[in-house]
């Protein structure tokens, strides 16, 4: 098989062929359909997190290990079946759940693997999709496609179930009725958008620095746009809102988009900080219990959340965002664009066979 490897933190991906492996006890092998670029996947490449203040997390100590093939976003057919695998068939087009935990804890037990402490995450802690077959360790972890193509499924997995489990963290009557803040509308913002409108929301306030973004955010059918890097941001939103706004979802994760989506709440109002990009924030801790202002993060989403979304998917008939589709090969040339802010939407990969 072949696959597109960090060997080392900060250099290139390195093109790796090695058996194919076969699979044991309940495990499935899947020949890879498609497989999602991640931003976070620019965070495992480089080996760091930024935390702010000097701080950085150390990919390495936090248990990732090297060689590693990324890609957490995969679509694959079933082509061979460990002894003990039930539930799936040869030829079955699946969407792999990646956020894989221990198994064994009582975090796993309640069905949050996604928190687990021990995570064995493929793309992260596990070989993923970045090559043309990938191993699951258990046919649970497998869900339906239906109509869907690889490429437009293989999103859901990361993109999707992250932006509906931040969404299911607000109330439904707020979805439904109050103004909502989405913060950044790359791959990530997009989607929620795209979910948020399924879920009954009509009221999006998109914010991003970029120009195309936000007019893609528009045809995705926001309400307005506003330019994060305006020095009177949040008096523009508060103004597209019409009426106050309870909730604010930043896809970004930045001292910048942190800060505006705080600054633009009501009191009683909730931000939600899903990305990663880094850095840190300043609030004085009288203005928590002032304004009764929750802060909360929200990590990807659990199987049963990725369940419930695949059957909205097909219930709602989803817009679907922009994906464009690029070779397997293309992986490192991937990431570098994606990085340097060149992309729309989603990209996802293609092995060659």
């Amino acid at each position: 098989m072949i696959s597109y490897d960090v060997a080392r933190f900060g250099a290139p991906l390195e093109r790796v062929e090695r058996p194919t492996p076969q699979p044991a006890g309940t495990e499935v092998l899947l020949k890879v359909l498609a497989a999602g670029v991640c931003h976070s996947d620019i965070h495992i490449r480089s080996g760091i997190y930024d935390l702010g203040g000097g701080k950085t997390l150390n990919m390495g100590q936090r248990g990732v290990k090297l060689p590693l093939t990324m890609g957490h976003e995969t679509v694959g057919e079933v082509v061979a079946l460990g002894p003990k695998a039930q539930g799936v068939a040869l030829g079955e087009r699946r969407l792999v759940f990646p956020w894989i935990g221990c198994g064994a804890c009582a975090v796993c037990a309640r069905g949050d693997e996604n928190l687990c402490v021990r995570p064995n995450c493929l793309g992260v802690f596990a070989p993923g999709g970045y090559a043309d077959h990938i191993v699951v360790p258990h046919p649970r972890y497998l869900l339906d496609i239906g109509d869907l193509t690889p490429e437009q499924a293989a999103p859901y997995a990361c993109s999707g179930v992250t932006t509906f489990s931040a969404l299911r963290k607000l109330d439904q009557r707020v979805i439904e009725r109050e103004p909502v803040v989405i913060i950044g509308a790359g791959g990530l913002g997009l989607m929620c958008l795209t979910l948020y409108k399924a879920m009954g929301g009509h009221n999006a306030l998109v914010v991003d620095t970029d120009a195309k973004k936000r007019e893609a955010a528009l045809t995705a059918g926001a309400r307005a746009v506003v330019d994060a890097g305006a020095p009177d941001a949040v008096k523009q939103l508060q103004a597209a809102a019409g009426s106050p706004i309870w909730a604010a979802i930043d896809f970004v994760g930045s001292r910048q988009s942190a800060t505006i989506g705080f600054d633009c709440l009501v009191k009683g109002g909730k931000l939600i900080v899903v990305g990663l990009f880094g850095g840190d924030m300043t609030v004085p801790l009288p203005m928590f219990p002032l304004r009764a202002i929750t802060i909360q993060g929200s990590y990807v989403g659990n199987l049963s959340e990725l369940r419930d979304l695949m059957a909205l998917v097909k219930r709602t008939k989803v817009d679907l965002i922009p994906i464009s589709c690029r070779p397997l090969a293309q992986a490192q040339a991937t990431l570098d664009d994606l990085e340097h802010g060149k992309l729309i939407g989603r990209t996802v990969l293609q092995p060659a066979f």
